[in-house]
């Protein structure tokens, strides 16, 4: 059954990081610009804080998915970082040729730690997973069972970034794309989740 909780919470957890949001574009935005070793840098330090954070939710997941004020709040949020991550985006196309400057290994740390610790999407999301799994006695809640639970959402949510990163190295080698124009298209889709998510807020 711990077996099974591990796994559970990889593949949740990957799935998870699919659609397009602020931290596998950023991901992505890493790898173009900076490198694939960059990205990975920054890919381990937030994972290392999903973990952490995620076993924090599972442990009051209940007590999250009751809260829908919270859950409100975490939403205009989410508006708030995608409109800004968009228009830093936005403005790297400006710069004109980005892989030439230097790029610290630290920064790529801290990036990765703000937005593991400042992450909207994370708590709705296990508050409301989190809850299911345990009703349905998917996973295991007692002893170690959340523990390995998060290592696995960890495990999970590094995989997943992991090949967005190389995925978007790909497509930019491939094609023969421009930072600038893969940074604009990037971009574009903050904006549009921006929006999205704000017509949400008024429809539901």
């Amino acid at each position: 059954m711990l077996l099974l909780t591990f796994i559970v919470a990889v593949i949740v957890s990957f799935l998870g990081y699919i659609p397009l949001g602020n931290i596998n574009l950023t991901a992505m935005q890493l790898s173009i610009n900076k490198n694939v070793k960059h990205a990975i840098i920054f890919i381990s330090t937030f994972s290392v804080f999903e973990a952490f954070f995620t076993y924090i939710i599972m442990r009051f997941a209940a007590w999250f998915a009751e809260k829908e004020s919270v859950l409100q709040l975490l939403n205009w949020v989410l508006i708030i970082v995608f409109i800004v991550l968009g228009i830093l985006t936005w403005r790297k196309t400006k710069q004109s040729n980005p892989k030439q400057q230097n790029y610290s290994k630290a920064a790529s740390i801290r990036t990765g730690i703000i937005l593991g610790i400042f992450n909207p999407i994370q708590i709705p999301f296990w508050a409301i997973v989190g809850t299911y799994l345990i009703g349905h006695g998917w996973i295991v809640s007692q002893g170690i069972g959340l523990p390995l639970f998060a290592l696995g959402s960890g495990v999970g949510a590094f995989a997943c970034l992991y090949l967005y990163a190389h995925f978007a190295k790909f497509i930019q080698e491939k094609f023969s794309l421009s930072s600038k124009r893969i940074n604009h298209g990037i971009a574009i889709v903050f904006f549009a989740l921006a929006i999205i998510s704000l017509i949400r807020q008024f429809y539901n």
